[in-house]
């Protein structure tokens, strides 16, 4: 199964080096979104290079979530800095300025997820299986955990 060509509606693409330009926009950022066919979210990959800045910016009615991938941003908040490293994740409610910023000497890759604040997420729209030949799906909280799985072999 592994290596199998992905079942119909599954898209894939690849994050950007940090050491790269971001390629396709003059602002900086590699869109993900239209590679992946997603349409409920944007997606985006930020690559700031040391002393590089976004422009301030808000959304009126997006939220935005930052993935640190690797360096350290600078979020600049209602302009007051504050510093996050390699795996954090910042959540910025709509209205609030905001401005991405690389004060460090490397490079700077995160990841920007933005949708509607209004959303509800449903959880009770996930589906569990208890094997791959089970065809009646179940409440996830019915289903539980599997095994682990052993890792490869060297």
């Amino acid at each position: 199964m592994i290596g199998a060509a992905l079942p119909e509606g599954i898209e894939v693409t690849h994050l950007a080096t940090a050491t790269a330009t971001a390629t396709a926009t003059d602002d900086r950022m590699v869109r993900l979104r239209a590679p992946l066919d997603v349409h409920s979210f944007g997606i985006n990959q930020v690559i700031l290079q040391p002393g590089q800045r976004n422009r301030i910016h808000s959304h009126t009615a997006q939220e935005e979530v930052y993935v640190v991938l690797a360096g350290t941003l600078t979020l600049v908040l209602e302009g007051e800095g504050h510093d996050f490293a390699p795996g954090a994740v910042v959540k910025v409610a709509p209205g609030v300025r905001r401005q991405l910023t690389n004060r460090q000497r490397e490079p700077l890759s995160l990841l920007a997820v933005g949708g509607l604040a209004a959303h509800q997420h449903n959880v009770h729209d996930g589906e569990a299986f208890l094997s791959w030949d089970d065809p009646s799906p179940r409440l996830i909280g019915d289903v539980p955990l599997p095994d682990d799985c052993p890792p490869d072999p060297a």
